[in-house]
């Protein structure tokens, strides 16, 4: 060993601060001493691999050899003599600690300890190090020997990382098949695994409940005896072999398609190739239950195509079979078909008075006998509301489509018990024949569906077949329709004016305003030729709004110019006018315009509008008459004639309908009719106007009959104002 540099003198050396108090003050040591065999030691030592050291208790390095300067890193004595054994270690505390234990009872002690090199490297060692006194100068000196554990520290480290890396792996990896046993088991869809060589490798729960399997049959059941039991409950067994043939022989695949069960179930069925790499292992299938989804599908294109009430084919569906039906006609000679367009006749009164439930009922059975009364390859269906059409197919003629018609008139003829009520019904038919050469399905519905109207306007409970003339009138009817709403924008509307005479006086008593329409194209309209449209499309309300104001108008100017004349205006109220709302309110404000009294208007209003809704009419009624309004009731006798609710109604008079008029005299029937008419107004102590008078005999026989006011050709046409005018100056 070297021999570390002597101490100048033997005093007392100092304690290292860091274990000074924890270990006692030693006496100042003295120099090894000499050994027998000093030299023979020393080389030993020498040669060691292992690091071997002396320090003394202020970690002064006193002796070392070559492998202990190796460890540090150092290349001399002189080097090492710098260096102070506590600043060689990482954890100086520890060798503080291991120290106390040495210098307790002198023992060999092993120690892991990490060492800073001066170059900044670390290296691990074990330090088998014990204390001994020096005999000489009895200081307490620490020998050691260091094996340089390093390489094996860092190889067990490895293992260590290594295994905990396979621990993370496993651990990971059976997380994952867990997670993947409980995707598997969790999923809605039927799983199954088939290996390379054609093995159930496994599947999920599910797909053994779809199936109604066995769990054993995974690993004991090959692809071809599974697909064999499965094929069994396909309605398409066969199909499903050959697709897991086609399979076989093109692995690579990947299909998709639909299968349907005998029970009535429909999966959906996923295959695609199990890869590992580039390898197929094998093929995953996967199943999925739809069967309620198929379900509800159906429900919905079912709905889309048919009446939510009745079932029966709508409007889209049933225009799609009539395209299909043109078609084919055109395509074939010897095809013909008929369209027969139904509206139930009277069916709001059910509505209305039953309720919209028996409504709904009368509906679903009519759309029964309906169906009954087809042939096998006609349809019917239900186009809205109280409407239906049939389609019927291949006829030979027109008269196959009135046959059909008949029985259906006469099965809908036939009671509807209804919930305990019976209900009486019929239905207008318009019949539309394929031989017109119809390009679209809507012209051939509309043809039919002006059949329909003509056969409802000529009394109902009828069928009318469709001709060009109905069309011709059906365009006419929807220009008039267009030139009347322009009408009302450009002023077109004129008033005459037909004088009411009195029998016993002789004086004009007032007029009845009569409204013309002045077309610029045709001339000269008379209300027959307009005012059915008018009403059907409600511009009858504002044509009637414009009558009454100018009426007001005019009568308020010839009562100024001829003030001792008293005259009253009558003006026709129509029903539906007279069932507007604001009808008293709306008279109220014309009157107060024109300063008008309200005893000079005489509201004319037909039986029909006011027995509709009795009690509504009578609540109208004595709302114009607490204005001072009169009211005269029109057409008496062609109409609804309750007399029942004559007597509760506050009329002024009645007026005799020019149709009794016209044929008084001849055979003495309507000349009963009239005195009728007038005996019973004077009971109810009301006026009589005998209107369409036109010739003498007439009027000698309405003066019999003690009829006294009057209005006809016989004493003056209408008049356009300026001639009322002329007409009244003369008999001022």
């Amino acid at each position: 060993m070297v021999s570390p540099p002597q101490p100048e003198s033997s005093a007392t050396e100092p304690v290292h601060p860091q274990i000074a108090g924890r270990i006692g003050g030693a006496s100042p040591p003295a120099r090894l001493r000499s050994l027998t065999d000093a030299e023979t030691l020393k080389a030993l030592v020498g040669n060691l691999r292992e690091g071997v050291y002396v320090t003394n208790l202020q970690g002064e390095i006193l002796d070392a050899n070559t492998a202990f300067l190796d460890m540090l890193g150092v290349t001399s004595l002189a080097e090492l003599s710098r260096i102070n054994a506590f600043d060689i270690f990482v954890d100086p505390e520890q060798r503080v600690r291991e120290l106390e234990l040495l210098r307790q009872d002198g023992a060999v002690r092993e120690f892991e300890i990490e060492i800073r090199r001066p170059d900044g490297g670390r290296r691990t060692v074990l330090d088998s190090c014990t204390s001994v006194r020096d005999i000489d100068s009895e200081e307490l000196l620490f020998h050691g020997v260091l094996v340089d554990i390093t390489e094996r520290k860092l190889s067990e480290r490895a293992r260590e990382e290594s295994q905990a890396s396979l621990e993370r792996s496993t651990a990971e990896l059976q997380r994952a098949l867990s997670l993947l046993s409980t995707t598997l088991e969790s999923t809605a869809d039927g799983i199954l695994v088939i290996d390379a060589s054609g093995r159930v490798e496994t599947c999920n729960r599910k797909f053994l409940e779809m199936w109604r399997l066995p769990e054993e049959l995974v690993g004991t059941t090959d692809q071809d005896g599974l697909v064999g039991v499965m094929a069994e409950q396909l309605k398409d067994g066969d199909a499903t072999q050959r697709r897991v043939k086609e399979l076989e022989t093109n692995p690579e695949l990947e299909t998709y398609d639909e299968i349907e069960l005998k029970d009535g179930r429909v999966f959906e069925r996923y295959s695609i190739p199990q890869r590992q790499g580039g390898t197929i292992m094998g093929r995953v299938w996967s199943y999925r239950d739809v069967t309620a989804r198929k379900s509800a599908e159906m429900r919905l294109v079912h709905d889309a195509f048919h009446d939510a009430l009745t079932n029966l084919p709508n409007r889209a569906l049933f225009t799609d079979l009539l395209a299909r039906s043109i078609g084919r006609a055109k395509r074939r000679d010897d095809y013909a078909f008929a369209l027969l367009f139904l509206d139930i006749d009277r069916f709001k009164v059910v509505n209305d008075s039953l309720g919209h439930l028996i409504g709904d009922h009368l509906l679903v059975a009519i759309a029964r006998r309906l169906e009954r009364c087809l042939r096998p390859g006609d349809t019917v269906a239900r186009l809205g509301g109280d409407e239906f059409t049939v389609l019927l197919d291949d006829i030979i003629d027109v008269s196959d489509a009135t046959r059909i018609a008949d029985r259906i008139q006469r099965e809908l003829n036939l009671p509807f018990n209804l919930s305990g009520q019976e209900v009486f019904t019929s239905a207008s038919i318009g019949i539309a024949l394929s031989t017109s050469n119809y390009e679209r399905p809507d012209d051939l519905l509309r043809d039919a569906d002006i059949a329909m109207y003509r056969a409802k306007a000529l009394g109902k409970q009828r069928y009318e077949v469709f001709d060009s003339a109905m069309h011709a009138k059906a365009v006419s009817q929807l220009q008039l329709e267009t030139d009347l709403r322009r009408a009302l924008d450009r002023e077109e509307f004129r008033i005459h004016y037909q004088p009411i005479f009195s029998l016993i006086s002789g004086k004009v008593l007032g007029f009845e305003a009569l409204v013309r329409w002045q077309h610029p194209q045709r001339g000269t309209i008379l209300p027959d030729e307009f005012v059915q449209v008018a009403e059907e499309t409600g511009l009858i309300v504002l044509i009637g709004r414009v009558v009454l104001r100018e009426a007001c108008r005019q009568l308020r100017e010839w009562q100024v110019q001829f003030p001792h004349q008293t005259l009253t205006i009558s003006v026709n109220i129509s029903a539906k006018q007279f069932r507007q709302p604001d009808l008293v309110d709306h008279i109220s404000r014309v009157l107060t315009a024109w300063d008008l009294d309200p005893r000079s208007l005489r509201l004319e209003i037909t039986e029909s509008a006011i027995i509709e809704n009795a009690p509504a009419a009578i609540e109208a009624l004595a709302r114009l008459r607490a204005l001072g309004i009169l009211v005269d009731l029109d057409d008496f006798g062609t109409g609804y004639s309750s007399l029942g609710y004559l007597h509760r109604f506050d009329i002024d008079a009645l007026k005799i309908d020019r149709s009794f008029v016209s044929n008084i005299g001849e055979g003495g029937e309507n000349s009963e009719i009239v005195r009728t008419i007038v005996n019973l107004a004077r009971g109810l102590d009301m006026d009589v106007i005998a209107e369409g008078v036109e010739r003498p005999e007439q009027l000698a026989i309405l003066r019999s009959l003690g009829c006294e006011k009057v209005q006809g050709f016989l004493f003056s046409p209408p008049l356009a104002t300026e001639s009322v005018r002329a007409l009244l100056k003369a008999r001022v």
